[in-house]
């Protein structure tokens, strides 16, 4: 019978919180360099191809996310609340690209700022 190491223990925690940050680091910029292409759509003609590739791109740093936020609660026994915090961006981001794809500029640019903002202060708490 083997029992885990505690200093094992302690480097996979810090491990796991160390994804989950990068994963909301890379969460925030995806949804900035969201906001440049948005300005771009308005004047170059590329703007909209970078723009829904970037769309992508955030969606999959929030399936990210809470990826890093499940690893961190679930093994490495960390608090449940970012796994809420990462599914609630996933809700959000879903929103977004319905509203993009249906085209509600009145919405989704004032939900692009909330996330952003969201996601700042996410990644200031970890």
């Amino acid at each position: 019978m083997s029992h885990g190491h505690p200093s094992a223990t302690t480097a996979n925690t810090r491990r796991t919180t160390s994804f989950l940050r990068l994963a909301i680091a890379l969460q925030t910029l995806t949804i900035f360099l969201q906001a440049v292409s948005a300005g771009l759509l308005l004047t170059a003609s590329y703007g909209e191809t970078l723009h829904s590739v970037g769309a992508r791109v955030m969606y999959g740093a929030s399936m990210l996310y809470v990826l890093a936020a499940v690893l961190a609660w679930k093994p490495g026994g960390g608090s449940p609340r970012p796994v809420w915090h990462a599914t609630g961006f996933l809700v959000l981001a879903s929103v977004q690209v319905v509203l993009g794809i249906a085209h509600v500029p009145s919405v989704h640019l004032p939900l692009g700022v909330l996330m952003f903002g969201l996601s700042v202060l996410a990644l200031a708490r970890r």
